[in-house]
C-alpha cells in the first residue's frame, strides 16, 4: 500500500463508506419482514413491480427489493445473506466488479441485484463458466425467485429453439457465455423473427468475472461451416519442417547476421514472444522441397501461410502443456485453468497444423459465417456487472475495456492465512526435492496439501516422486478432468495430499475435514443408486416423483451421518495448520496465483500457502532470472538451498506486471481490430433486424435500385464528350435484366444531343417499372417475401465472404508498421473501402435478382387417404447455421428443384451445380 492510500484510504474502502448507508437500511428492514405472513412476503414482489410503475427508481425500491429477497433466501434456502453479502449485491446493482474471497457466497450475493433489477421485466441474465454452475445455480437460487413470484429460465447446449426462446423470455435466465453468445450470432443468421430466440441485453451479472471477460475473451465467438481447402498440404509442410533445425532464443538479437542465424536455424523461436520465424536457411530448404523460385512471391503466399503455422506447431505449441492428444484429436488445455477445451479450435490453420505434427486426422479448415469477440459482445448490455475472488490485478483492463470499476468486499470472518515468502531455488531438481519435503512433513501431522502445477507434465513428474516416498495422493490435470469436483471436494481430508494443474474446482469448495455431500454420494453408488437419481437427490429442482423424493432422503441421512464426521475431523485439520498451499511455479498472471492461495483460509479457516520457484522456471528464465541469478552465485549457494526473500517476491511480482501488461496490449490491439468489424457488424445486423421486424423493403429496394444505377453508371458515362461514352458497355452490363440489344445505339447527332443525366434518369425509370410490372404479375405479398429472401440471403453471403476479405487484411495489416503507419489506422481506412464496396455489391445483387428470379408453381404429390392440398406459392428460405455447422445456400424458386446442369433460377446465368446448387 502506498503512502497515499495508507492516508485516504484505497478506492475500494473509500466507495464502501457510501455504500454502507444503504446496506444499513437493508438491514434495519430486517424484523419488518421477518414479521410477514408468506401471503404477505409473496405480495411484496407486485408491490414493487407498481412502485416502479409509478415513477420510482431501482434505487428507490433497493433496501424493500434486499430486504424481501434476503427474508425469502431464509425461508426457501435456509440462508440468510451476511452484511458483506447485501454490500457486494449493492455493488452489483450499481453495474461494478464485487471482488470476494473464495467461499464467501458468491452465488448467494447474486440473488439481491437479480431480484431487484428483473422487477424491470427487461430480463436478468446470471452467466456462468460452465453448464453444471448453471445449471445447479439456476435450480437452487431459483427456488428463491420463484417463490417471489419470478420466472427462471436455463439456457443449456441441447436446448432446443422453443425452449430456448421461452428461457430468454423469463424474468432471470442463466446460462454460460458461449451459449448466449453463440445464440446472439444465430439471431442474426435466421429468416424469420419468429426463429429468434433472444430479447436484449438489459442486465447481465457475470460470474467469475475475471475467466469470462479476460481469460475467455482472447478467443472470438465464430460460428463456422467446413470450407474448401485441401487439407494435403499441411501434411506436406508438416514433412518439411520435420527436416529443419530449431534455434530456441529469450529474444531475437538484432545484432545478429543472417548468415549467423542460417549457420544455427531454419527457424528461430522466440520464447519470450511465442513466435516462430523462418530464416533464410529455411526458406531455401522450402523452396527446393516444394520446387519454387521464390518462396515470397504473392503466388505462394499460401505455402508460406501453410509452413509458417507448421513451425509455430513445432516450435511453440506443446503437448501435454497446450494441449493433448485424446481419442484421435488435438484438444486445445486453457492455460489459465488447466481445464480441456472441447470443440474449440486454433484458427488460422495452427490447429491443422498441430494434427500433422500428431499424426491425426487433419480437419478440413473451416470458413467463418459469423463472429464477435467476447468485449464486443458484453459491451452490448446496458448494465453489466461481475463478481470473482480476483480482479484487482487485471482493474485497469475491466475501467479501460469494459468501463467497469473493481471494488474489494472484506471477508464476513477475518482471513488468518499465512502466505510465506517464495522460495527460490537455483534447480529445478532442488524445488521439487523442497516441494516433495514440504509434502511429506505436512502429511506427517495430518496436514492438507494442495498442490499447484502450470503443466500436466510437472503434475505426473510430482506424481511420481510422492509415489517413491509411498505418499497416497490424488491427481487432477486435463487428462483426469472428469473426476474434477469429486477430488477437489475432498483435498481438506486429514493428511490428504492432491496436485492440481491450475485447476482450482470452480464451483467446488474445500472443506477442512472433508466433503460429506460426495461422501454421501460414493456411498449412494455402493448401495446401486442410479447415477441419474444421485444427481437428483443433490438437485433443487421441485418434483413429486416417488423415485427421487425417496433418493433425497437417503442422501439427507447419510449426509448427516457423515457430517458428524467431517466436522470432528475438521477441527483436527485446524490444529494441524488448516489447508496448505504449494504453487510449484509462478503463472504469468499473479490472478492465477492469487485464485490457487484463495483455495485455503475460507470462512475464517487457518491456512498457508507458499510458492516454490527455481530459476530454470519459465517465468524466471525469460523475465529477469540473472540478477538472483547473479546473486546465488555470488553467495555460493547449493541447489537444495533456498533464498527467502521479500525483495525476491517483489522482482517476480514485477516480472510478472510485465507480462500481464504484454497481455492485455495483446487483447487491446485484437480489440481495436474488431472495433472496426464491430462498427460493421451493428450496421450489417441492424439491416437485418428492419428485414426481420416485417418493415416494408419495397421503399428500400426502389432506393438501391437508383443508388446501384447511379454508381454503375458513371463507370460507363463519365465526362462531358459523348464520344468518350461507354454506351456498349452500360448496355452489355444491364443486359438479360434491364437492357436489350437494342439498346444505346445512337447516330452520331443523335449522341450529341443526349444528356448524361437524362439518360440515367430513363435506365432508374426502366428498371422501377420493371420492378413494378413483377410486383403486378407476382402479387404484392409474394414480392415482400421476395424481397425479403433475396435481401437476407444477399446481405449473408456477402457479410461472409467479408469476413474473411477483413481477416485477410488484417493479417497483413502488421507490415505496415515497418512503413511508420499505424496498423489500426490503416486497417479502419481499407476496411472502410471495402465495406463501401460490400454495400455496393449487396445492392446491385438485390436488385439483379429481384429482376431476373423465377418464380415456379410446385405441384404438390397426391397424398392418399388426405385430399390433396391446392397449390400454392412459396420462397424457398435458407436454413440457419450453428455453431457446428454452415449456412446452407438455397435456391430462391418454387416447384420442382432444377436438374444439376439447368440454368439457375437465381438468375446468376451459371449452371444450378456451379451456383445455388452446390452445396447440395
Amino acid at each position: 500500500m502506498n503512502i497515499i492510500e495508507h492516508i485516504i484510504g484505497s478506492h475500494s474502502k473509500r466507495e464502501l463508506k457510501k455504500i454502507r448507508p444503504i446496506a444499513d437500511a437493508v438491514l434495519a428492514l430486517e424484523d419488518t419482514y421477518k414479521a410477514m405472513s408468506e401471503h404477505e412476503l409473496k405480495a411484496v414482489t407486485p408491490a414493487l413491480k407498481e412502485r416502479l410503475a409509478n415513477g420510482e427508481s431501482l434505487d428507490d425500491i433497493l433496501p424493500d427489493a434486499f430486504a424481501a429477497a434476503r427474508e425469502a433466501a431464509d425461508r426457501v434456502l435456509g440462508m440468510r445473506h451476511f452484511p458483506v453479502q447485501i454490500i457486494g449485491g449493492i455493488i452489483l446493482h450499481q453495474g461494478r466488479i464485487a471482488e470476494m474471497k473464495t467461499g464467501e457466497g458468491k452465488t448467494l450475493v447474486a440473488t439481491l441485484p437479480a431480484y431487484l433489477n428483473a422487477l424491470e421485466g427487461k430480463g436478468v441474465h446470471i452467466v456462468t463458466v460452465n453448464d453444471y454452475l448453471a445449471k445447479r445455480d439456476s435450480d437452487w437460487m431459483g427456488k428463491l425467485y420463484r417463490y417471489m413470484g419470478l420466472s427462471v429460465g436455463l439456457i443449456s447446449h441441447d436446448l432446443p429453439g422453443d425452449a430456448r426462446r421461452a428461457a430468454y423470455a423469463a424474468d432471470i435466465t442463466y446460462g454460460t457465455n458461449n451459449e448466449l453468445g453463440f445464440d446472439y450470432l444465430r439471431d442474426n443468421m435466421v429468416l424469420y423473427k419468429e426463429q429468434m430466440v433472444q430479447r436484449g441485453f438489459h442486465f447481465g451479472v457475470v460470474d467469475e468475472v475475471d475467466s469470462i471477460l479476460i481469460d475467455e475473451a482472447r478467443t472470438p465467438l465464430i460460428i463456422s461451416g467446413p470450407g474448401d481447402k485441401s487439407t494435403e498440404m499441411y501434411d506436406r509442410a508438416d514433412q518439411l519442417v520435420r527436416t529443419f533445425t530449431v534455434k530456441k532464443v529469450r529474444e531475437l538479437d538484432d545484432k545478429e547476421s543472417n548468415e549467423e542465424i542460417e549457420q544455427e536455424g531454419d527457424y528461430i523461436v522466440d520464447e519470450k514472444a511465442k513466435t516462430a520465424t523462418l530464416t533464410p536457411s529455411g526458406v531455401k530448404k522450402a523452396e527446393l522441397f516444394f520446387g519454387l523460385e521464390n518462396l515470397m512471391d504473392s503466388e505462394h503466399i499460401d505455402i508460406l501461410h501453410h509452413i509458417n503455422q507448421a513451425i509455430r506447431a513445432h516450435g511453440i505449441m506443446k503437448r501435454d502443456v497446450d494441449y493433448v492428444v485424446r481419442d484421435g484429436q488435438v484438444v486445445i488445455v486453457d492455460e489459465f485453468t488447466g481445464r480441456l477445451m472441447l470443440g474449440r479450435r486454433y484458427n488460422e490453420g495452427l490447429h491443422q497444423a498441430i494434427e500433422a505434427k500428431e499424426h491425426v486426422k487433419v480437419e478440413r479448415e473451416s470458413k467463418t459465417l459469423a463472429t464477435i469477440t467476447f468485449q464486443n459482445f458484453f459491451r452490448q448490455y446496458k448494465k453489466l456487472s461481475g463478481m470473482t475472488g480476483t480482479a484487482l490485478t487485471e482493474q485497469e483492463e475491466f475501467e479501460e475495456i469494459y468501463k467497469l470499476d473493481v471494488l474489494e468486499i472484506p471477508t464476513n470472518r477475518d482471513m488468518i492465512r499465512v502466505d510465506h515468502h517464495d522460495a527460490v531455488y537455483k534447480s529445478e531438481k532442488g524445488k521439487f526435492n523442497a516441494v516433495i519435503e514440504q509434502i511429506v512433513e505436512s502429511h506427517e501431522v495430518g496436514q492438507p496439501v494442495l498442490v499447484g502445477t502450470i503443466s500436466i507434465e510437472k503434475s505426473e513428474l510430482l506424481s511420481q516422486m510422492l509415489k517413491q516416498r509411498q505418499i497416497p495422493h490424488s491427481v487432477l490435470n486435463a487428462k483426469y478432468h472428469e473426476k474434477e469436483a469429486e477430488i477437489v471436494a475432498q483435498a481438506g481430508k486429514r493428511g490428504a495430499v492432491t496436485i492440481a494443474t491450475n485447476m482450482a474446482g470452480r464451483g467446488t469448495d474445500i472443506v477442512l475435514g472433508g466433503n460429506a455431500e460426495y461422501m454421501a454420494k460414493a456411498e449412494m453408488r455402493k448401495q446401486k443408486f442410479p447415477e441419474e437419481l444421485i444427481s437428483e437427490a443433490t438437485g433443487y429442482a421441485e418434483t413429486e416423483d416417488e423415485q427421487i423424493l425417496h433418493a433425497r432422503e437417503a442422501y439427507k441421512e447419510l449426509h448427516d451421518k457423515f457430517r458428524g464426521k467431517t466436522e470432528a475431523e475438521a477441527e483436527e485439520v485446524r490444529a494441524a495448520g488448516g489447508l496448505f498451499i504449494i504453487g510449484t511455479e509462478r503463472h504469468e498472471s499473479r490472478r492465477i496465483d492469487n485464485q490457487l492461495r484463495g483455495r485455503a483460509g475460507r470462512q475464517g479457516d487457518p491456512g498457508e500457502s507458499r510458492f516454490y520457484i527455481s530459476l530454470e522456471d519459465d517465468l524466471m528464465r525469460l523475465f529477469g532470472g540473472e540478477r538472483i541469478q547473479g546473486l546465488m552465485d555470488t553467495l555460493g549457494l547449493d541447489d537444495d538451498v533456498p533464498i527467502e526473500n521479500r525483495l525476491i517476491t517483489n522482482s517476480i511480482e514485477n516480472a510478472q506486471r510485465k507480462v500481464e501488461g504484454k497481455n492485455f496490449g495483446i487483447r487491446k490491439n485484437v480489440l481495436q481490430f474488431d472495433d472496426v468489424m464491430n462498427r460493421q457488424r451493428e450496421i450489417i445486423y441492424g439491416q437485418r433486424r428492419r428485414v426481420l421486424d416485417g418493415e416494408s423493403m419495397r421503399d428500400y429496394v426502389l432506393g438501391m435500385v437508383r443508388e446501384s444505377i447511379e454508381s454503375a453508371f458513371v463507370q460507363f458515362v463519365s465526362g462531358d464528350v459523348p464520344d468518350e461514352w461507354n454506351l456498349v458497355g452500360l448496355r452489355d452490363y444491364y443486359m438479360g435484366w434491364i437492357t436489350k440489344p437494342d439498346d444505346y445505339v445512337y447516330t452520331r447527332d443523335e449522341l450529341a444531343a443526349l444528356e448524361k443525366n437524362e439518360m440515367l434518369q430513363k435506365l432508374i425509370d426502366r428498371t422501377a417499372a420493371l420492378y413494378g410490372a413483377r410486383e403486378e404479375a407476382f402479387g404484392e405479398d409474394v414480392m415482400r417475401e421476395l424481397e425479403r429472401v433475396i435481401i437476407l440471403r444477399v446481405v449473408d453471403e456477402k457479410w461472409m465472404d467479408h469476413i474473411d476479405a477483413m481477416d485477410a487484411l488484417r493479417q497483413g495489416m502488421y507490415l505496415r508498421a515497418y512503413g511508420q503507419k499505424d496498423p489500426v489506422v490503416e486497417y479502419r481506412i481499407e476496411g472502410f473501402q471495402m465495406f463501401e464496396e460490400m454495400i455496393g455489391s449487396i445492392r446491385e445483387d438485390v436488385v439483379r435478382l429481384l429482376l431476373t428470379v423465377q418464380i415456379h408453381r410446385q405441384e404438390e404429390p397426391v397424398r392418399q387417404p388426405v385430399t390433396p392440398v391446392q397449390n400454392t406459392q412459396h420462397v424457398g428460405t435458407p436454413t440457419s447455421g450453428t455453431d457446428d455447422g454452415p449456412v446452407k445456400k438455397m435456391p430462391i424458386h418454387v416447384g420442382k428443384k432444377p436438374g444439376r446442369n439447368d440454368p439457375c433460377p437465381c438468375g446468376s446465368g451459371k449452371k444450378y451445380k456451379n451456383c445455388c446448387g452446390r452445396d447440395d
